[in-house]
């Protein structure tokens, strides 16, 4: 088995291989690396590295004391099925800036399992929440409407 480390020192990550992968996944495809690096910036940001190589990713969009927001959260397809995405969901949930939160919140296409293994449960009062959605947002602007 491979070792894995879970890091948020962001020193130690690659904003590049974030963007190698959000730019192809569903919820961002296209996403250019100015807007990558603008979220990672501006985010609390963990990595699972495998030697040196970054094989995950997630960050958390928050104000540190009442809000917190999962995003962008992945794991290498080699690397999938070896517990990497759950590690670094415990490392987020332990991390000191994010104790103490009313709301954590995330959005998942596929991943309802593992998230349900942390707490985290089908929104209690939906009709509350409203939101503002863009997906073709980094679309180029000639095949936008």
């Amino acid at each position: 088995m491979q070792p894995y480390e879970i890091t948020s020192d962001k020193s130690r990550m690659s904003v590049e291989a974030a963007h190698a992968f959000l730019s192809q996944a569903y919820w961002s495809r296209g996403v250019p690396l100015s807007t990558v690096q603008k979220a990672f910036d501006n985010s609390i940001c963990f990595a699972a590295l495998a030697g040196s190589e970054q094989i995950g990713f997630a960050r958390i969009v928050t104000d540190k004391a009442t809000f917190a927001y999962l995003s962008d959260v992945y794991v290498l397809p080699a690397h999938r099925g070896k517990g990497v995405a759950k590690r670094m969901v415990e490392a987020i949930q332990r991390h000191p800036e994010l104790q103490g939160l009313r709301r954590f919140m995330l959005a998942t296409r596929d991943a309802h399992d593992l998230y349900a293994k942390f707490g985290f449960v089908p929104l209690s009062a939906p009709g509350m929440f409203m939101e503002l959605h863009d997906p073709d947002v980094y679309a180029p602007s000639s095949s936008r409407p």
